[in-house]
C-alpha cells in the first residue's frame, strides 16, 4: 500500500468510525436500534454524500477503499464469531432439524419467487436467475446486534434465526457457486444445465460446512487451554489466530469466511474459558461491529436513482421481505409452535448482506445485468438492512409493553439460567 492509500484509508476509518459513534449515541437516545445509527452514518458521511464533498490528494476525504472493504469482512468475521460463543455445539445440533428446514425454505421460496416474478416483467433467465440468487442469503449481523441489544439473544428464535441463517448462508454460497458458472458462460450456461452437477456441488459446501464444524469443535478446546497458555494475552491472542485461520480455511473451501468464525466460536462456547474470551471479544467487538455497519451504509449510492430503478426496487424489496417472512417464518412457527417467535424468525431472516452485493458484482462484471438492475440489488440490500432492526425493534418494544412485571422478571431469570 503507498503511502497516500494508507494515509486515506486511516481517515476514511477514523471517519466512519467517529461518525458511527455519533450516530449510534443519537439514536439510542431516541429510542431507535443502535445498529441503524452506524449505518445511517456510513450513508450520510460516504463518499456519495457528505463525504464526497470534501477531498484529499483530488479523491474524496471517505473513500471505500480495498483496504476499507477489507477492514469491514474482519468486522464480519469478528460479528459471526461473537454470535457462535452465544450457542454451544449441543444447542446447534439440537435446533439442526428445525434450522436446516427454515435455512432451506429461505433459499428455496426467494429463489424460485425472484426467478418467477423477473421472467414475468421480462427479464431473461440469466438475469432472473442472478436476481433471484441476490434474494437468497441472509445477513444475520444487524438481528444479532438488535437481540444482543434487547438481552434476547439466548431465546428460542434468537438461537433459531442464527442456526438457519448460518446453514442459509451456506446454501446461498451454493447457489451463487452454480449460478456464477453459469452466468460465467452466458447463454451456454442456461442451455447445458447439468442437474447432476448442481446437486454435487451443493453437497460439496455442506459437507465442507460440516468438516469444519467437527474439526473446530473436536479440536478447538483441546488446543487453546490453560494448561498450554499461561502468559498473560495468550489465550485471547490464540483464539483470535484461530477464528481467522479457520475463517480464510472456510474462504479457501469455497464458503463465506464468517462460517469458519462461527465454528470456532461454537467451539468455544462450551469450555473453560468461556467468559475471558466472551469478555475480550466483546471489547474487540465496540470498534469492528460499528466500523462493519458504517462501510455497509458508506457503499449505498443513492445518485443515479430514476424511476425504472425505483420501480424495480419496489419489487425487489417486496420480494425480498415477503418471501423471508413466509419462506422461514412459517416452518419456524411450527418448530417452536408459537405463531410470535416464529414470526420474529421470519423478521430476522430478512436482511440480506455481502452475498447479494456479490451476485450484483459477479451480473455486472459478466456483463449480464445492466447498471440499473444492479443499482436495485444494491438497494435492496440498504433497504432490507434498514428495515430489519427497525421492524425487530418493534417487535420487541411491544412484547415489553404487554408484559407484566412479575413475567418481565421470570423471563428475566429463564434468561440468565439459560
Amino acid at each position: 500500500m503507498s503511502e497516500i492509500n494508507f494515509i486515506s484509508t486511516i481517515i476514511g476509518v477514523g471517519i466512519l468510525l467517529f461518525a458511527a459513534k455519533v450516530m449510534a449515541e443519537l439514536f439510542l437516545r431516541l429510542k431507535l436500534p443502535i445498529v441503524l445509527g452506524e449505518l445511517m452514518a456510513g450513508i450520510i458521511i460516504g463518499p456519495f454524500a457528505l463525504g464526497g464533498l470534501f477531498t484529499y490528494n483530488g479523491a474524496s476525504l471517505v473513500e471505500i477503499t480495498d483496504e476499507i472493504k477489507i477492514l469491514g469482512e474482519i468486522g464480519a468475521i469478528v460479528i459471526l464469531f461473537m454470535a457462535g460463543l452465544e450457542m454451544t455445539p449441543k444447542e446447534f445440533l439440537r435446533g439442526g432439524k428445525a434450522a436446516f428446514t427454515v435455512a432451506t425454505a429461505g433459499v428455496v421460496v426467494p429463489f424460485f419467487a425472484g426467478f418467477v416474478v423477473f421472467q414475468m416483467f421480462g427479464f431473461d433467465a440469466l438475469q432472473s436467475m442472478l436476481i433471484a440468487t441476490a434474494l437468497t442469503a441472509t445477513s444475520i449481523a444487524i438481528s444479532i446486534q438488535v437481540l444482543s441489544e434487547f438481552g434476547k439473544i439466548k431465546t428460542p428464535e434468537a438461537r433459531l434465526i442464527i442456526g438457519a441463517a448460518i446453514i442459509d448462508d451456506i446454501l446461498a454460497i451454493a447457489v451463487l457457486s452454480v449460478v456464477s458458472s453459469i452466468a460465467g458462460n452466458g447463454a451456454e450456461g442456461i442451455e447445458n444445465i447439468d442437474i447432476m452437477n448442481i446437486t454435487i456441488t451443493i453437497l460439496q459446501v455442506l459437507g465442507f460446512f460440516a468438516i469444519i464444524l467437527v474439526a473446530a469443535v473436536l479440536l478447538i478446546p483441546k488446543f487453546i487451554t490453560p494448561r498450554l497458555w499461561k502468559a498473560k494475552g495468550s489465550i485471547e491472542g490464540i483464539a483470535t489466530a484461530s477464528f481467522f485461520g479457520t475463517a480464510a480455511l472456510a474462504g479457501l473451501l469455497g464458503l463465506s469466511p464468517i462460517v469458519g468464525a462461527f465454528a470456532v466460536g461454537m467451539a468455544l462456547s462450551a469450555t473453560k474459558i468461556f467468559e475471558n474470551i466472551r469478555s475480550y471479544i466483546d471489547k474487540m467487538g465496540l470498534i469492528f461491529a460499528p466500523l462493519f455497519f458504517a462501510i455497509i451504509g458508506a457503499q449505498v449510492d443513492l445518485r443515479a436513482v430514476n424511476l425504472e430503478i425505483l420501480v424495480i426496487s419496489g419489487v425487489i424489496i417486496t420480494l425480498a421481505i415477503v418471501t423471508k417472512l413466509f419462506g422461514c417464518g412459517l416452518p419456524a412457527m411450527l418448530f417452536l409452535k408459537s405463531k410470535r417467535q416464529g414470526y420474529r424468525v421470519g423478521i430476522g431472516m430478512i436482511s440480506r448482506g455481502e452475498v447479494g452485493l456479490i451476485v450484483a458484482g459477479v451480473g455486472i462484471s459478466t456483463g449480464v445485468l445492466t447498471s440499473n438492475v444492479y443499482s436495485t440489488i444494491v438497494i435492496m440490500v440498504a433497504a432490507t438492512t434498514i428495515i430489519t432492526p427497525i421492524w425487530l425493534k418493534m417487535e420487541y418494544r411491544k412484547d415489553q409493553k404487554n408484559q407484566t412485571p412479575s413475567e418481565e422478571k421470570d423471563q428475566n431469570n429463564h434468561t440468565r439460567k439459560d
